[in-house]
């Protein structure tokens, strides 16, 4: 293993290679621990969530970001609900108002399906 290569001449040092190779896994083991950007927590609301329970799911969310989580808000319709999809649009748009301090809106608020989608990522 390379010491300094600016010297001259340059300075080795002789290593186990096996050991060597033990800690670089190691540490790439723990930087992967670090990394939690990519784990995506949902939170599913429905159009006529309680305001209760919709302070409950934006509680959960505060605590998703404040750990650095992704979280992925799902609005599901069933049955005639998709009818009026701005209630969706709403309720959506009132969680993102409320965690906007923690994390920032992914792209736009999209359809997908039968269920609305947002992505908030943690500032």
């Amino acid at each position: 293993m390379m010491v300094s290569e600016t010297s001259d001449p340059p300075v080795c040092k002789i290593v186990n290679f096996g050991q060597f190779k033990y800690q670089q896994r190691k540490k790439e083991k723990q930087s992967q621990k670090k990394a939690k950007g990519q784990i995506i927590k949902e939170l599913k609301m429905s159009p006529k969530i309680s305001e209760h329970d919709f302070l409950v799911r934006v509680n959960r969310g505060r605590e998703f970001l404040e750990k650095g989580f992704k979280v992925k808000v799902s609005v599901p319709f069933r049955g005639r609900e998709i009818i009026h999809p701005e209630l969706g649009q709403n309720i959506a748009a009132r969680f993102i108002e409320l965690v906007k301090d923690l994390g920032t809106l992914e792209g736009n608020v999209t359809q997908a399906g039968r269920s609305l989608l947002a992505f908030v990522n943690p500032k």
